[in-house]
């Protein structure tokens, strides 16, 4: 509670001097006439001293709280608009088959992908976030929203295969990806990860993001593997039945650098699994939300009911003073 005229308080010091004052104040009695019951009535000091200071602290406490009256009591409501300019950020995952490499085994490459992309959409609370999934087609599985709970369950629910068509349609995934990112939002953005070289699809890779950087649309490349050598795969042989294999990797990271350069974005490049959640956790970095809190404050009076106590200590004084314990002159 704060006052919008602190300086009437200053009156409060008064009050121990107004009780003081109406403690030791000489009271003469006039008698008109004779009568020893009124005598011995008034000669009856400890009862009339009860009754005084009953008076005396109904009377100080009126003044004390027409003084907080005056002085203006209010006490603050606080409230808070809050303004926010998200980020739009659409994952594009690569599920082609050669996804399932154990380059981060136990778990292949995909698995760690799916984790490292779940907690980064963990931490965006804020923004709107969607997913393509891509191999020879690209496919939208989850439109830009709000709603975490839902992005996280489309994750959970991403495998290898789900596009039944295999291959790397990169520069499809990143014409899919534009296609849903129409919001006005200030800062719009792509990651997009794959392992592979663009082998299908009608858009080339760089087309795709010239078109991006028309849009100001930012693509972040991460590229699993690595350019040469051969990654183990696990192979269900129709003969043989499942068997471990080394197949060799195919990582274009000429065009992924090329498509972040484009579009003011950045490449990286993972190998480990350790690496693959430092990427996410440094573009969540790169790519802050901006909050913005108004604050605004309202005040309510609360001058009426010390106002309301005055009035009540006056009349109760009144009452007792002039006919409860009525003096006789």
């Amino acid at each position: 509670m704060s006052f919008e005229r602190p300086y009437l308080l200053l009156l409060m010091l008064a009050l121990p001097y107004i009780w003081w004052f109406l403690e030791n104040k000489k009271n003469i009695i006039r008698l008109k006439f004779t009568n020893t019951d009124v005598l011995e009535k008034i000669s009856n000091r400890k009862t009339n001293l009860k009754i005084s200071r009953i008076l005396n602290f109904l009377y100080v406490g009126c003044i004390g709280l027409l003084i907080l009256s005056a002085s203006g009591p209010k006490k603050g409501i606080i409230s808070k608009e809050e303004t926010k300019q998200v980020v739009d950020i659409m994952l594009c995952l690569d599920t082609s088959t050669s996804m399932l490499a154990l380059d981060f085994y136990p778990k292949n490459r995909f698995e760690v992908a799916l984790s490292a992309a779940k907690e980064f959409v963990k931490l965006r609370n804020k923004d709107r976030i969607g997913v393509v999934v891509f191999s020879g087609i690209a496919i939208l599985n989850c439109p830009l929203t709000t709603d975490i709970e839902t992005v996280l369950r489309v994750l959970e629910n991403s495998k290898i295969g789900m596009v039944k068509l295999d291959g790397t349609a990169i520069g499809d995934a990143i014409i899919t990806a534009l296609s849903r990112m129409k919001h006005e939002s200030k800062s719009k953005i792509i990651i997009l990860l794959t392992d592979g070289r663009n082998n299908m699809g009608q858009v080339d890779p760089i087309t795709a993001a010239k078109a991006a950087q028309s849009l100001g649309i930012k693509i972040y490349t991460i590229g699993c593997g690595t350019a040469k050598g051969k990654s183990l795969y696990i192979i269900d042989d129709p003969f043989w039945g499942k068997r471990e294999v080394y197949l060799p990797q195919d990582l274009d990271e000429t065009t992924l650098i090329q498509i972040a350069e484009i579009t003011g974005g950045k490449y990286f490049n993972v190998t480990t699994k350790e690496k693959m959640f430092a990427v996410f956790k440094e573009i969540d970095k790169m790519e802050k939300t901006e909050v913005k809190s108004l604050e605004y404050k309202e005040y309510k009076y609360l001058h009426y009911p010390f106002l309301f106590l005055a009035f009540l200590f006056f009349v109760i004084k009144f009452i007792l003073e002039k006919i409860v314990f009525l003096r006789i002159p």
